[in-house]
């Protein structure tokens, strides 16, 4: 049986664009073949499930029960992928639940692939983040995730600050998530279908679609764009998939 991995996407502040962050994994691994579950801890009214609704769970993640339908159950299902889109001021609480549970003991022993997609906003704030979750990323591949979906003058940080905060994670890798076309963002939104229907015409339940040709290509090249960043830190090999096809769906 596959070593199951978990896949945390967060951040303590809100607004800097996790769930878009999460829609792009799912799609990834959808197009790679990975068998993919995900929980949305947007409860009660997830946004994560309005664009995924056939594998995305909602789920109080600061409940012992709702934390036990996520990892009670992380080797009985067959996807071998766990992707859990933390809500805003939940991601150190969240990652504190794991230790306290030994989830964190178990990725360190090897049991559990374990990775946090740590998404950064523009503000001093954000760099604090990385500070208070340090402690938590024994064991896991942390990744620092600077997404400009939501703003174009992201990042104006004096860059000695912003390395005397990254340089104290052993092994942080940065993610860049460039901006994407903003009518084009706007018209997947209204759409509430995936990226990779939005791409290829394709309405929530398969059918045909007539969105505009110009949007779609916007998508499209920003999708190829995110993923090459996916494909630079290999995650299907992080994640424990060798599948080597790549399917647009």
């Amino acid at each position: 049986m596959a070593k199951p991995a978990v896949v945390v996407v967060g951040a303590d502040k809100g607004g800097v664009g996790k769930t878009t962050v999460s829609r792009t994994l799912l799609d990834y691994f959808s197009a790679n073949n990975v068998p993919t579950r995900a929980f949305d801890t947007e409860s009660p009214r997830g946004t994560l499930k309005r664009f995924h609704p056939d594998i995305t769970e909602i789920v109080d993640m600061t409940t012992t029960a709702d934390q036990m339908k996520i990892f009670d159950t992380l080797n009985a299902t067959s996807p071998s992928v766990t992707v859990i889109d933390v809500r805003a001021g939940l991601l150190s609480p969240a990652l504190a639940s794991l230790r306290d549970i030994g989830f964190l003991d178990a990725a360190k022993a090897g049991q559990i692939t374990f990775a946090v997609f740590h998404i950064l906003g523009p503000s001093i704030a954000s760099l604090d983040e990385i500070a208070e979750t340090a402690g938590f990323m024994g064991g896991a591949k942390y990744f620092l995730v600077k997404n400009f979906i939501n703003d174009t003058q992201f990042f104006q940080w004096d860059q000695a600050t912003y390395q005397s905060y990254f340089n104290r994670i052993k092994d942080a890798t940065e993610l860049t998530i460039p901006k994407l076309n903003e009518m084009a963002y706007e018209q997947v939104e209204v759409s509430s279908v995936p990226f990779l229907k939005f791409v290829a015409n394709k309405g929530i339940n398969d059918e045909a679609a007539n969105y505009s040709f110009v949007l779609r290509g916007y998508v499209r090249h920003w999708l190829a764009n995110v993923w090459s960043e996916f494909d630079r830190i290999r995650l299907t090999d992080i994640v424990g998939s060798k599948s080597a096809t790549r399917s647009e769906k």
